[in-house]
Parts: C-alpha cells; structure tokens; sequence
C-alpha cells in the first residue's frame, strides 16, 4: 500500500495542475473571507431579515468567514477527485498501473486515502489564508475573531469536506469513464443543479424537511455551521455531525461503487 500512495502522490505533483489549483484556493479564500466578513457583519434589519437575508450568531458569522472559500473550493477538488482516474482511463494509463500493482484493491485504496490528503492539504491552504484575513476583517468590524471553540471544530471539519467532495469526485470519474463529460456532469450537478433543487423544494414543505437538508451541498452547509437563510422557505440545516454523517455516506458510497467497478472491470 505504501509504494501505491507513494505513487499516486508522484503522479498528482509531477503535474502543474497542483500548484494552481493551490494558488487558486489561498486567493479565493482571502477574497470571499473579505467579503463575507464585511457583508455578513452589517447591522440586520427586520426587512432584510423577513427577504430571507442570512443572519446568524457571532460563531456562525465566524465560521462562513473563514469557510467561505470553501464554496469554490469543493468544487476543485471534486475536479481533482474526478481527474485521480478520469485521466488514467484519458491517457491509457490504468492499463500500466495495474500492471505496476496487480492488485486492484490496493491501488484503489491508495487513491482514497492519497485525495483524503490532498482534500485536507487544500483545505489548509485555504484557511491560512481565510483565516489571516478574516480574522482581520471580523477585528476591525468590532467582532470577536473566534467567539467560541465551535469555530475550532468548524475548521477542522474544513478539512474533511474537502477530502470527501474529493471522494465524490472520484466516484464521478469512475462511473462516468469519459473525463470530460465526468467532470461537466459532477460540477454542473454541484453547483448548478443541486442549489436548483434546493430552491424548489423551498417551496414544498416535506421537500424542504426531508429531503433538502441531505443533500451534498446542505450537508456541507451544516458542517461548516455558518450563517442560515432566512425567510419562510429557508431550509433547516443539519446538525454538524449529522451533516458529516451524510456527506460521508454520500462519499463512501460513490467512491465505494467505483472502486468496486475498477477492480472487477475488463481493462484492456
């Protein structure tokens, strides 16, 4: 297992690829812990309360600051997850890797646990960077920059949202062998579709109760414990660990199907 993970880490950092997205995810986390620590600290108002504006206590407001980056930045290691296999089957590559390891389950475990790495290493380098910043902005705005130790517990959980969006990623690209349409089909689910279908089911009570809060995106949401949406139609999060529950499932279930599909396939 370990000459696998060696491996699979060589062939994620011989590439450009890692340092970009890492680029990428320090600056987004900068910028939208900025903006989220000036937007999300202004006074509320009962008409922007009752539009459905999001509101929250000073933990929560702590937490969508130095997590906001995070909303990009699952989407780019869902590509990372997506790309670990999609570009073996792009470039004929799993062919020479399972020659290399004949044992399938062995180098399917070490993909699992090398994108749990690189999930929580980007999420690191997310919140250097949010945090930093962040921290400025909620100081200067007359906020405490970390009011109770669940923002503690948030940043931590940070670094696993990350690692099983990762997950998910790769059972996308596993199900779904073109690595193209793969990775237009897992980002135009996550961050088209899925917020789509949340904003309809707003509008259907049992929708809103009992399917909304267990979607992928929601159950981020609830991880991360940052400010809710307001309004009539707002769904009720989960709570954290709950959120961490279904996104694990979720993760273990695609990544799961996958692997087992990779091991019993015919590769030629």
């Amino acid at each position: 297992m370990t000459p696998a993970i060696r491996a699979e880490f060589r062939k994620f950092f011989t590439t450009r690829l890692w340092w970009g997205m890492a680029l990428a995810v320090f600056v987004l986390g900068i910028a939208l812990a900025v903006l989220f620590g000036f937007l999300l600290t202004q006074p509320p108002s009962a008409s922007s309360q009752a539009q459905g504006v999001p509101t929250g206590t000073p933990e929560q407001i702590a937490n969508s600051v130095y997590t906001g980056g995070l909303s990009v930045g699952y989407l780019l290691t869902l590509v990372i997850g997506v790309m670990q296999i999609g570009s073996e089957y792009r470039h004929k590559t799993i062919t020479s890797t399972f020659l290399g390891t004949p044992k399938r389950a062995v180098v399917m475990g070490a993909k699992v646990i090398t994108l749990l790495v690189l999930g929580a290493l980007y999420g690191l380098i997310s919140l250097i960077g949010s945090v930093a910043a962040g921290a400025i902005v909620l100081n200067a705005r007359g906020f405490e920059p970390f009011p109770t130790s669940g923002v503690f517990r948030t940043l931590a959980l940070a670094l696993l949202v990350l690692g099983l969006w990762a997950l998910i990623g790769l059972g996308a690209g596993i199900l779904i062998p073109n690595q193209v349409a793969a990775l237009l089909i897992a980002v135009g689910v996550a961050w088209i579709v899925e917020p789509l279908i949340v904003f309809g089911l707003g509008y259907w009570e049992w929708g809103r109760e009992h399917i909304a809060p267990y979607l992928p995106t929601a159950a981020t949401n609830a991880m991360v414990n940052g400010v809710s949406q307001g309004g009539a139609n707002a769904v009720q999060p989960l709570t954290w660990w709950g959120g961490a529950i279904v996104l694990a499932l979720y993760a273990a279930v695609l990544a799961g199907v996958g692997s087992w599909r990779t091991v019993r396939a015919d590769i030629s």
